[in-house]
């Protein structure tokens, strides 16, 4: 390089692509980032039409690099993408098989010389720029437009969306149920997923009366049924002998049955905060009949929409969903390719599940969950999600 010029750039490229039911409308998102100052130097989307989530991918990968080009090239990159299937294929340590995916390999690497890139896997939460670029360009292509620059808030919303408000979470709820729509048909080389075992905590004295218990009522123990069916629920889980580790909500009848068959399996406990039960307001406590009774245009708002909140301002699906989304990745990132066991609620558990089907909120209402079932997803490095199991209760028999 000519020495007058000095020392080239350095540029971080992070990029994403999505597919809503891939194959299906797609779309990536690339930023082009100068790597000592962390500035956005260039954001780039676009509208793909009908492809795989995987293409989406290398798309975003593709367009990102040849932003950086443009920008100087002679420029070294780091890329940084949460997709463990292009991170790996493209640093040459898995080897591409599909057909669709290889020339998009082959002309992704031609973009610079050899050597000048390198690749980094991130976890999804820390790659929201992109893709909220990649959802904005599939919002575009839902209605007919292209996605335009000037009409991004990428960059604005990545630096404030830790915590969403109530006016922005249904936009994140969505996009929570985006990032693992995919199916869980994943390539045998992208290494074991990380397997969510679900576990509803045992009765309390209000689960056979069917009343609302979240986590803004009384915080009840496990009955005496309860707790034999978390005995239960242990042995079985002794028998398998695949949980590795085991994460409890912080009320007191998840931890009391985590406990229980922590003791079987030799496992501690830990405590986090998103996996506790829904805070149901001022219906904390009753039945569905006495919510009726009291509350009914409360109850019939919260029934026909997830934004709208208990009476008493509890917590609304929405909002639980953006909860849980965010801890889910959490997890996800700290256990990829373990087996571990989340003791929590019936909203919870079945916003895992709504999420992973990418299925819409009101799947909520049509979704069984017994006490002391298991339900399981797996969660792979390609951001694809799989449903293992539903509300299983063979072990309480």
């Amino acid at each position: 390089m000519d020495g007058a010029r000095g020392r080239a750039r350095e540029y971080v490229v992070e990029a994403d692509g999505g597919s809503r039911g891939n194959p299906g409308p797609a779309g990536y998102g690339a930023v082009v980032l100068d790597a000592a100052t962390g500035e956005t130097l260039v954001e780039a989307a676009e509208y793909l039409g009908v492809v795989t989530n995987n293409v989406a991918e290398y798309r975003g990968l593709l367009a990102g690099l040849r932003a950086a080009r443009e920008l100087d090239p002679d420029a070294g990159v780091h890329v940084r993408m949460d997709s463990k299937l292009v991170v790996e294929q493209m640093s040459g340590r898995w080897k591409i098989k599909h057909p669709d995916m290889k020339p998009l390999a082959t002309e992704a690497a031609r973009v610079f010389p050899p050597g000048r890139v390198t690749y980094e896997w991130i976890p999804r939460a820390q790659n929201k720029h992109a893709d909220r670029l990649a959802n904005e360009a599939m919002d575009a292509g839902a209605r007919g437009e292209q996605w335009s620059p000037s009409d991004s808030t990428a960059e604005l919303d990545t630096a404030t969306d830790a915590v969403p408000t109530t006016s922005d979470t249904s936009d994140a709820d969505v996009r929570a149920a985006r990032t693992v729509a995919s199916p869980g048909w994943g390539p045998p080389d992208m290494g074991a997923p990380a397997t969510f075992v679900l576990l509803r905590h045992g009765e309390t004295p209000l689960t056979p009366q069917k009343r609302f218990s979240g986590s803004g009522g009384s915080d009840p123990s496990l009955s005496p049924v309860g707790r034999e069916q978390a005995e239960k629920v242990a042995a079985s889980l002794a028998r398998r002998g695949t949980v590795e580790a085991i994460v409890a909500s912080p009320l007191a009848r998840t931890r009391e049955t985590a406990g229980i068959v922590a003791a079987r399996l030799g496992l501690e406990v830990a405590v986090d905060e998103g996996l506790r039960e829904t805070d149901f307001g001022a219906w904390e406590g009753l039945t569905f009949g006495e919510v009726r009774e009291r509350y009914p245009d409360d109850l019939d708002a919260w029934l026909a929409s997830p934004e709208a909140e208990p009476t008493g301002g509890g917590e609304s699906f929405a909002a639980t969903g953006a909860r849980i989304a965010a801890t889910r990745d959490k997890l996800v990132a700290a256990h990829a390719g373990r087996t571990v066991l989340l003791v929590s609620h019936v909203t919870p558990i079945k916003t895992f599940l709504r999420l992973a089907l990418g299925a819409p909120p009101e799947s909520l209402f049509r979704m069984e969950l017994s006490a002391a079932s298991l339900s399981a997803v797996a969660y792979y490095a390609d951001g694809g999600a799989s449903v293992r199991l539903f509300n299983e209760t063979s072990h309480l028999r």
